[in-house]
């Protein structure tokens, strides 16, 4: 199986500056290959392929002699992730290519191969950067398993791990270097240990549970556990207000402006791991728990076009959320079964079935007029979403397996931090 594993790297000044100038080249690349290949096909009717675009790298490093400076792996990669954007495209899996702005694009490029890291006094190498610090706070592979499966070599008296003297094991895949808008600089690894995924379980209706995800509380169970919303962006507004006064009053350009900006940009970076590792602990707790999760299939983007709520939706995260139960329910063999976005959960009495058309979002409570039944809202749709997925994979088999992952989803989720 596939897991990505993230750590912090501390590149010097000049490392830094390399490492900018990956960014910057990578991004580069990209949007001359867009262009090239859209207007190819918009005058000659050409499909390029990756062979095109990546002989076309010649004459761009003819033109632009600073490219030379750039690992050409990673540039070679710049053309393979845009085409993958493209078959995204017509697969139905995500919007057109577009150009990689330098303000809003997340920093980031990729080295697929000849990096090394030295496990004895934790130190990484990048090809055209050198040696930096990494700091390890988890092996992203045994010692038993380096031992038995893969080559080091020894150099004055240090223990190497050398991605290309490993190549032909297929273990070391791509290493992605990325940077925050903090600053702070990471290094992810992607390994295939070339573990089997488990067996799913078997599971009843007692070991299923269903989960209701909402803004007032973060989750509410069908057991009747309810998940309370730490609302970690509301908590932190007032601070993020002054930081961002702060950032206005500065002049432009001006060494206090940055200054401002990346204090401001170092809060978001806390808020955002602060969600981060709740929603992992969150997620592993109910995946240990459960043997099957019942879920809906929410359309968020959709949701947070209503501007009265889409900075409480923006805070509780539901999509990360989802994308780590998903993952996880992989990993260790449980089984995710999905209910439409258009299934009615909240509305429905969950004892005698009626439909209740008029309940609003302000109501938190309401009794069912056929059966008197006092309803706490989340609960019952939570019982609800357990009930209709049930339904469905009895009657029909619609059970959503918690396989098939894409890479576009792993890429900034799986081992992104402790399970």
């Amino acid at each position: 199986m596939k897991k990505g594993n993230v750590y912090r790297i501390y590149p010097d000044k000049e490392q830094r500056t390399l490492l900018e100038q990956h960014f910057g080249a990578v991004r580069f690349v990209y949007n001359r290959s867009l262009f090239i290949k859209n207007l190819m096909y918009k005058k000659f009717g050409t499909s390029l392929t990756e062979v095109d675009l990546n002989n076309n790298m010649t004459n761009l490093k003819e033109h632009f002699q600073w490219l030379n400076d750039i690992n050409s792996q990673s540039l070679q990669q710049a053309n393979r992730n845009l085409l993958t954007g493209f078959k995204n495209f017509f697969e139905g899996n995500g919007s057109y290519p577009t150009r990689k702005n330098k303000k809003s694009n997340h920093f980031s490029f990729q080295v697929p191969q000849n990096y090394q890291i030295n496990r004895t006094t934790s130190q990484i190498y990048l090809p055209k950067i050198g040696w930096m610090k990494i700091v390890i706070h988890r092996d992203f592979l045994s010692k038993e398993f380096i031992g038995n499966n893969l080559v080091t070599k020894e150099i004055n008296g240090d223990i190497i791990l050398d991605q290309k003297l490993n190549k032909e094991f297929k273990v070391l895949k791509t290493l992605t270097v990325s940077r925050t808008s903090a600053g702070r600089y990471h290094v992810s690894i992607l390994i295939e240990d070339h573990e089997l995924y488990p067996e799913p379980e078997s599971f009843t209706e007692e070991t299923t549970v269903g989960i209701d995800v909402g803004i007032k509380s973060f989750a509410t169970l069908s057991t009747g556990e309810v998940i309370e919303n730490p609302k970690f962006l509301k908590r932190s507004l007032k601070k993020l207000v002054k930081l961002q006064r702060n950032v206005s009053r500065k002049q432009k350009g001006s060494k206090n402006r940055k200054k401002a900006v990346a204090r401001l940009a170092k809060h978001h970076q806390l808020i955002a791991n602060q969600r981060n590792d709740f929603q992992h602990k969150v997620s592993a707790m109910i995946i240990r728990e459960n043997q099957a999760l019942a879920i809906e299939d929410l359309n968020v983007k959709g949701m947070i076009k209503n501007h009265c709520l889409a900075q409480s939706i923006s805070d509780v995260g539901w999509s990360g959320f989802i994308n780590k139960l998903t993952y996880k329910a992989e990993w260790f063999g449980k089984t995710i079964l999905k209910i439409g976005r258009f299934d009615a959960s909240s509305k429905l009495c969950n004892v005698c079935g009626y439909k209740f058309k008029e309940l609003t979002l302000d109501i938190r409570e309401w009794e069912c007029p056929s059966c008197k039944t006092l309803h706490d809202r989340d609960k019952n749709a939570s019982i609800n979403i357990k009930k209709i997925a049930l339904n469905n994979l009895n009657t029909a088999g619609t059970a959503e397996r918690a396989y098939g992952l894409t890479e576009r989803s792993q890429k900034n989720e799986v081992g992104s931090l402790p399970f």
